[in-house]
């Protein structure tokens, strides 16, 4: 089904979404990154962020860095569904003149926060982001990361959990797609470092909807919050 966008392209829904990823027919070699991420973008995009096609220049926004850049062609058919950029589009990914490229560039497309791709950027990125709106007395915006559980791997992620966890960064949110990739096992569980660290941490089942739906809105005063999206392995 589609409806039209008072601003921004043509809109669609959740029932669309296979489709709009068949429409993608580059030379993708991050299909699983893709397809793990895909219902936790749209509960996000769609029950959760206060973004959209008239508010992409809005400092109230919220903002929703995706750090798992590798395998983008959900997070492309997810902006398309919400009218941040036309359909006619996502045929041309990954060429040469397309603005869809293997890895987003936030120059090039539309509601984009960050460009992505480098594993351990985009939590950093967003514990600056968080700590920039609070010196800016913004404090309606919030900041969310979706990243992979092999970006772990990189010690630059660890140095930003460490941190917002002290800095009581509350509207920092951190999504952890979990498809048992990372090379180096957590103790305890990827849940259970962010909590070492101060974090509000909670693990779900990363397809079913309304569990992500009530992990992303469940209260955390003072605390950053981390949800750990479980879904197949990847090279199950």
């Amino acid at each position: 089904m589609t409806i039209t966008a008072e601003r921004g392209y043509e809109r669609h829904d959740y029932a669309d979404l296979p489709r709009l990823m068949e429409l993608m027919t580059g030379a993708e070699k991050h299909g699983p990154a893709a397809t793990s991420t895909l219902d936790a973008l749209w509960v996000l995009y769609d029950r959760v962020l206060r973004v959209g096609p008239e508010r992409m220049g809005d400092p109230e926004r919220d903002r929703f860095l995706l750090s798992k850049g590798h395998g983008p062609m959900a997070y492309y058919a997810v902006l398309a569904a919400k009218g941040f950029l036309p359909v006619e589009w996502l045929p041309g990914f990954g060429s040469y003149d397309s603005p869809l490229g293997h890895h987003p560039d936030r120059v090039l497309v539309p509601g984009a926060e960050i460009g992505s791709g480098s594993l351990g950027h985009g939590l950093p990125l967003a514990v600056g982001t968080a700590l920039g709106l609070r010196a800016q007395r913004l404090d309606a915006p919030q900041v969310w990361v979706l990243i992979g559980d092999a970006e772990l791997d990189e010690g630059s992620n660890h140095e930003a959990i460490a941190y917002a966890g002290p800095a009581g960064l509350d509207r920092l949110h951190t999504v952890v797609i979990d498809n048992s990739s990372a090379s180096h096992a957590r103790p305890g569980g990827i849940a259970a470092r962010f909590e070492a660290a101060g974090w509000s941490a909670q693990t779900v089942d990363g397809h079913d909807h309304e569990a992500l739906h009530a992990a992303f809105v469940a209260a955390h005063p003072g605390r950053p919050r981390v949800v750990v999206a479980r879904v197949e392995p990847k090279y199950a």
